[in-house]
């Protein structure tokens, strides 16, 4: 059998063997001598088989579970409808319906290969910035749209508006380690609702944003902490994640600190 099946759904055998061989190093930390794990032996778990590198936006495919990058397998399937692995039959007449992206595996690499977020999202930036552009713009309709104010909207990005809207979502406490008496109660209660949900590409700076606009505090006053260890402002919730508390059961716990206002 290729695949075991959960409460959840069906889960490919070779994420359960990656998910043992990182449990190992919780199992290190109780005592027993540190167990070390050579990326190589599980390249064959993390590489694309059409381009040969780590996956990006990793997609698999439900009737056989082989998974590649997605942009390398929706490629491939524009000439033809088979699994380039094992060859099954994807769909008789659209295959891309039978492809469904996998955010478990692409956590897992992004755990596994040092850097590879940080240098796909520089890649991504670069491409944009080379032509001029943004982000990529979806457009449904070639002609421009008029608002009710009679304005054209010809080159605006609709999209844009909910950019993080359909982002994979992460919980959450935001608990305050500190105590400030220019701050009044009534501000204080505004931030007591300590769970937050909030996209995986939300950043450090944007959480201090939002405190400092509910408790009518500057953006120097707020610093977040993760473990009383300072935050860099543009560390993402993702990143945070990956790095901090993989494996672990949400909420994600933050801390903020509250500081006096300097007197020029």
């Amino acid at each position: 059998m290729r695949s075991r099946k959960g409460i959840t759904g069906t889960i490919p055998n070779h994420v359960f063997h990656i998910i043992y061989l990182l449990s190992l190093r919780e199992i290190s930390n109780i005592g027993e001598e540190e167990v070390k794990v050579k990326i190589k032996d599980l390249n064959e778990h993390i590489v694309c088989y059409l381009c040969a590198g780590y996956f990006i936006d990793a997609t698999t495919i439900t009737e056989c579970l082989h998974t590649f990058c997605k942009s390398c397998i929706v490629k491939y399937l524009q000439t033809s409808k088979y699994c380039p692995m094992c060859n099954i039959k994807i769909h008789e007449t659209q295959p891309l319906l039978n492809l469904k992206l996998d955010r478990v595996m692409q956590d897992i690499v992004y755990k596994l290969v040092p850097g590879l977020q940080e240098s796909e999202d520089k890649r991504i930036q670069a491409f944009y910035q080379a032509r001029g552009l943004d982000r990529f713009i979806h457009s449904s309709k070639g002609e421009g749209m008029t608002d009710n104010g009679g304005m054209t909207l010809g080159s605006f990005d609709q999209s844009k508006a909910h950019f993080y809207r359909y982002d994979e979502q992460v919980s959450l406490c935001l608990e305050r380690r500190s105590s400030l008496s220019l701050v009044s109660k009534d501000k204080i209660k505004l931030a007591q609702q300590k769970f937050v949900r909030c996209p995986a590409r939300t950043e450090v700076q944007h959480l201090r944003r939002v405190l400092c606009r509910r408790l009518n505090l500057d953006k120097q006053q707020v610093q977040m902490l993760f473990n009383d260890k300072s935050l860099p402002d543009h560390m993402t919730m993702r990143q945070l994640w990956l790095s901090h508390w993989f494996g672990k059961p949400q909420p994600l716990v933050l801390q903020y600190v509250i500081r006096e206002k300097r007197v020029r």
